[in-house]
Formats: structure tokens, C-alpha cells, sequence
């Protein structure tokens, strides 16, 4: 009498994720392998499922094995995963894929619970991560893309990576519409102004119109408000930069018979550090012409663009997340737990830096075409926000607590990230306890060990010397590690890139380029001053677009913790996911309650907000 498998292939749902290929298929136990005799044909988001009679007890199933075969055309198949109900039980065994199936070669998939690399029993388990681990080097090679700067993915255009970490094609699709939409957009716009040149402040008016948001348009009646200035930089697109002062900046030189301004330093401005070869540069106040005021208010916006695009956006999100992503996918197999639990906050991370590289800011791209510290501005403020980059300031604990704003009620951006990263170190937690019970266990993990002195070594430039571990000692310190790694990965990016759209859609609020000097003088400030120093048509046009770009809600966004890959198949690990899931619920539910109270809510750190990674 033989021995019935009950085997099931899902297989994915998006485009051509279906092949017209013919798959064969084999179970491979710890006594045997039987080949499935009828070869399959993947349908795009079906489960299909067959039966395979084999003679002999497999014994306990190990992998599963793919070879996907074509004769003139290779059709590309996107297995999601694949589960096998074995002879006698109900219970099903599990086979993450998630990857595309392609070539003559065969894919082996290993059961799907997570082992460390002491914990494999039998050899053959061994074997796999090696040979997937060599594979995998070849791969994913570092680039230097700039020097000083984190390596990254070597890949000079799309066609550079691996299929398994491009777009979905419903993903590339909506993102390259967008462009040529946001293009078509700048077109008439600059058609409809009629003008060679902005003459007042209305003016801009005329091409704000198209994709907004609630909150711009309450920006566009109130942006020159001091008050609302302030709040910007709490809660605002970067709420990264103010920090608490308890005395006065030995750098701010206050000129003679402003004394009592040291008692409203809240109202002080100075827009240029002093430098001794040079005059102390001018004290800008509320008191001042209006127009003098607004434009050093415009230079500090100005100033602040420059740092959130490029030092907390670009280098402290982007950049990371993608050493953690070549990290990850260079000394980690897929057997192990801290793959399974990093891999769903890395999709799509190396595409969307690539495209940065060869778009956004590369030589003639769109950065040098808007911002005033493009063509090579940019680059040197990445080196010096490098010494910046502190694993400190990664961790909102310890950089909250370093810039001062713990415990301020109306910190939102402070309180929500707070609560967040305790949430996701609730879940990081729970996932390591229930593969390292002992510091010893960690200690011994050579593929953790390897892939922490990856990170910190290699991909960001031996960054041992700015508070960065190069090997993991104990639980906490491997806990508060990862919890970094997603925290950055997911709600730190959230935070930065969302408001991009709010606060940046009316220009003027948060100019991209200044196009004339800092003013030297408050009475020389005229209206065609801040006009002719404000950026022009073109570049306006240009900020609108690629903020409603990178700030609009992705039309396949994964929120966090909701991703739909099982790459953990035990029931503890599947509980402490659900778990994680239902406190990032109780908190959407706070934050809401909260913000219904305010009349400025934040909303970036909701968790239905946040993607599961740098996506966008």
C-alpha cells in the first residue's frame, strides 16, 4: 500500500507571476525522495494541489525541489510557497519560497522552521545554507558609490540586480505612471502660470493645484505664522534637527543693547554661523520688516530641506537600510530566524536606492535640476553628516533623550516613536528568545556574528568608532540591534518620507534652492528680494512633483507588521507575530483618539501608515 502526500503550490498573485512552463516537483525526506510524475503549470494566483502516491515512507520531509522546464521561452514563476500534508496527520508541512523560479537549474526549498547554524542536525541542512550562502555572495556585492559614504548594492541600473529583490510589475507600473503623470503635470503647469518669473507670493499659487492634501492646504494659509514655522520642526517633515538648548550658543554673538533677548531666545533667528575673518552676521527678529523676517525664516526652511533630504532621509533611512538588505542577504540564510524576521523590512529596498542613484541624485539628475546643494553640495554634505551617524542616533531612546525632548507633550513625533520602538522591541524579543536562551548561544553564532561585523565594518565604513557593535555578546544588546535595524526600516522612514507631501507641496513654506545670497542687511529686503531668492517656475514645479512623488501612499503598501509571507512556520513564532500585530493595533487606536483632540493631528507614525519597509 503507498504512502499519499497531499502537496499544494501558491503560486503568486500579481502580473506574469504564472508560468506557461512545465514545473516538475519532488519531496526529498530523511529516507528517500519521490518525484511527483504530473508536471504542473502555475497559474498566477492559484493554489493547486496534488497528490503524490509514493511506495516508500519518506520519513521526515526536508525539501522540497523545483526545476522549471522550457524549450524556447523561459517563463519566470513566482512560487509563493509550497505545503505537503504527509501520510497519517492533518498537520501540513511548510516551504517558504517567495521568489521567482527561473533557468534550467533546480531550487531546493528547506522545511521552513527556522534553525541556527549549530542546530541543523543533519547535515544536509548545513550543506544548503553554505551552498546558499556562496550563491548568494556572488550575487549581492558591494559598491562603493561614493567614498566616505555607506556601500551599497553593486548595481549601476535595474537590469543589475536579482529578480527576487526588483519590483512586482504592478509596483513598477504605478511608479513609472507616476512619473511620466508628475512630468505631464510640471508641463501645465509651467503652460497655465504664463509667467518667465514670479513677481509676488499669489503667484504661486497658480500652480498649486493638483494632488494635495488636507494639511497643505491649512500650510498654504498659514505658513508664515511663527508659530507654525516652530511647529514644523517638532513634528513637521523633519522632526530630527531641534534639540534643546539650556544656554546660549557660544556662537551666537548678539550685538550690543540686545541684552534682554537672552530672556526670548524662543524668538531669536541668526542665519549664518560667525566667523571671525568676517563681520557678525546679521540678527534676524520677529521685530524686523516683515519681509526681512520672512526671508531669513525662508533660508532656515531652505537649510532644513537640504538636511532631511539628504542626511535623515537619504543616508539615515535609504542608505542604511540598505546595508542591513546586502547584510542581510549576503551572511544569513534562509534558515535562519533572523532572516525570517528582517527579510519582509527589505522589499524592494535595493530597487528603489538603485533608481535614487541613477534619478534622483545622480550627476544631472533631479536633485542637481532643484536643490541648491546639487551638483556636488549634496555629496559633501553626506560626508559630514556621516560623523553624525552615530548608532545613537538611530535609536530614538537615546536621541530623544540626547536633544532633550523626552516627556514634552506636544512632541508627537517623540511620543509616537517611543511607542513604537518599544513595540517592535516587544516583538524582536520574543522572536530571539525562542532561538538564543542563553548569551552563549549567541556569542557561538557565526552567521549573526558575520552579519553584524558585515554591517558595521564593511557596508558602514568601519562605524565601530561611532557606537556600532562589531560582534553581539548577549540577548539585549542582539534585541536592541534589530530592534534598530526595523525600527529604521519601517517607522523611521515612515516618519521622514510621509510628510514630504504636506509640507513641502506649497513651496514657499520650504523652498528647495535659494537663488540669491543670505541677505547681509534687513533694510535692503525687498519684495523682489525674497521673489528673485525663492525658487523659480521650473523648480517649483519640479519640488511639487517629486514630493507628491515620494510622499503619496503606495498603491501595493504593506503596513507594518501585516506582510503576507509566512517565513516562520512554528506556531510560537506565527504567535509572537499575531501579538506584535494586535499592540500595533491598540496603538492606531490611541494615536487616533489622541489626534481627534488637536488641530494639527500627526499622523505619520500611525501603524496602518507605516510601510513594512523602504519601499518608496
Amino acid at each position: 500500500m503507498g504512502h499519499c502526500y497531499r502537496i499544494r503550490v501558491a503560486t503568486g498573485a500579481w502580473l506574469f507571476s504564472g508560468s506557461h512552463n512545465c514545473v516538475r516537483l519532488w519531496l526529498v525526506g530523511e529516507r528517500g525522495e519521490a518525484e511527483l510524475e504530473l508536471q504542473l503549470r502555475p497559474v498566477r494566483g492559484e493554489k493547486e494541489e496534488f497528490v503524490l502516491d509514493s511506495p516508500e515512507d519518506l520519513g521526515t520531509l526536508q525539501f522540497v525541489k523545483l526545476r522549471k522546464q522550457h524549450s524556447l521561452v523561459d517563463d519566470a514563476w513566482f512560487c509563493d510557497h509550497i505545503t505537503v500534508q504527509c501520510p497519517g496527520t492533518s498537520e501540513e508541512t511548510a516551504f517558504p519560497c517567495y521568489r521567482w523560479v527561473q533557468g534550467k537549474g533546480v531550487l531546493s526549498l528547506p522545511e521552513g522552521t527556522a534553525r541556527l547554524a549549530g542546530d541543523n542536525g543533519l547535515d544536509v541542512f548545513q550543506k544548503h545554507r553554505e551552498k546558499e550562502l556562496k550563491e548568494r555572495q556572488q550575487i549581492y556585492c558591494w559598491a562603493t558609490w561614493k567614498e566616505g559614504i555607506p556601500l551599497t548594492i553593486a548595481a549601476n541600473c535595474l537590469d543589475d540586480l536579482h529578480p527576487n529583490v526588483r519590483f512586482q510589475e504592478e509596483k513598477r507600473l504605478d511608479f513609472e505612471w507616476a512619473l511620466k503623470a508628475g512630468a505631464l503635470e510640471m508641463v501645465l503647469k509651467r503652460v497655465y502660470t504664463l509667467l518667465s518669473h514670479w513677481n509676488r507670493l499669489e503667484d504661486f499659487d497658480l500652480i498649486f493645484w493638483g494632488q494635495k492634501s488636507a494639511l497643505t492646504e491649512k500650510i498654504h494659509q498659514c505658513w508664515q505664522e511663527d508659530d507654525f514655522f516652530g511647529y514644523q520642526f517638532l513634528n513637521g517633515a523633519n522632526p530630527m534637527l531641534l534639540r534643546r538648548s539650556t544656554s546660549l550658543p557660544s556662537r551666537l554673538v548678539l550685538p550690543s543693547g540686545t541684552e534682554e533677548l537672552q530672556a526670548q531666545l524662543e524668538k531669536e533667528l541668526q542665519i549664518q554661523p560667525p566667523n571671525p575673518s568676517f563681520p557678525t552676521p546679521t540678527l534676524f527678529l520677529p521685530s524686523d520688516p516683515p519681509l526681512a523676517w520672512l526671508l531669513a525664516k525662508s533660508w532656515v526652511r531652505n537649510s532644513d530641506f537640504q538636511l532631511h533630504q539628504l542626511q535623515y532621509h537619504l543616508l539615515n533611512t535609504h542608505l542604511v537600510a540598505e546595508v542591513i538588505a546586502v547584510a542581510t542577504m549576503r551572511c544569513l540564510p534562509e534558515l535562519h530566524p533572523v532572516f525570517k524576521l528582517l527579510v519582509p523590512h527589505i522589499r524592494y529596498t535595493l530597487e528603489i536606492n538603485t533608481r535614487a542613484r541613477t534619478q534622483l541624485i545622480s550627476d544631472g539628475g533631479l536633485f542637481d535640476q532643484a536643490a541648491n546643494t546639487g551638483g556636488g553640495g549634496h555629496v559633501q554634505l553626506l560626508h559630514r553628516a556621516m560623523a553624525q551617524l552615530t548608532y545613537c542616533s538611530l535609536c530614538p531612546p537615546d536621541d530623544l533623550a540626547d536633544r532633550g525632548l523626552l516627556g514634552i507633550p506636544s512632541a508627537l513625533y517623540a511620543h509616537d516613536a517611543l511607542q513604537l520602538w518599544e513595540i517592535i522591541a516587544r516583538y524582536v524579543e520574543g522572536i530571539v528568545h525562542l532561538f538564543y536562551q542563553r548569551d552563549d548561544i549567541i556569542r557561538g553564532d557565526p552567521e549573526l556574528q558575520a552579519w553584524c561585523r558585515e554591517i558595521t565594518e564593511v557596508g558602514l565604513c568601519q562605524a565601530q568608532n561611532r557606537g556600532f557593535p562589531i560582534s553581539l555578546q548577549s540577548q539585549a544588546q542582539l534585541c536592541h540591534f534589530l530592534t534598530m535595524c526595523v525600527f529604521t526600516c519601517t517607522a523611521q522612514h515612515g516618519a521622514i518620507n510621509q510628510g514630504q507631501l504636506d509640507w513641502y507641496a506649497w513651496v514657499p513654506n520650504a523652498p528647495c534652492t535659494m537663488r540669491m545670497p543670505p541677505p547681509t542687511t534687513k533694510e535692503d529686503v525687498t519684495l523682489a528680494t525674497v521673489m528673485g531668492s525663492l525658487p523659480d517656475i521650473r523648480q517649483s514645479c519640479l519640488q511639487m512633483t517629486i514630493t507628491w512623488h515620494l510622499g503619496r501612499r503606495q498603491p501595493d503598501m504593506v503596513p507594518l507588521g501585516h506582510h503576507k509571507e509566512e517565513y516562520f512556520s512554528d506556531p510560537q513564532a506565527k504567535a509572537v507575530l499575531s501579538q506584535f500585530q494586535t499592540d500595533l493595533e491598540n496603538l492606531e487606536n490611541e494615536i487616533t483618539a489622541r489626534n481627534e483632540q488637536l488641530d494639527l493631528p500627526y499622523e505619520y507614525l500611525k501603524p496602518s501608515r507605516i510601510e513594512n519597509s523602504v519601499t518608496i
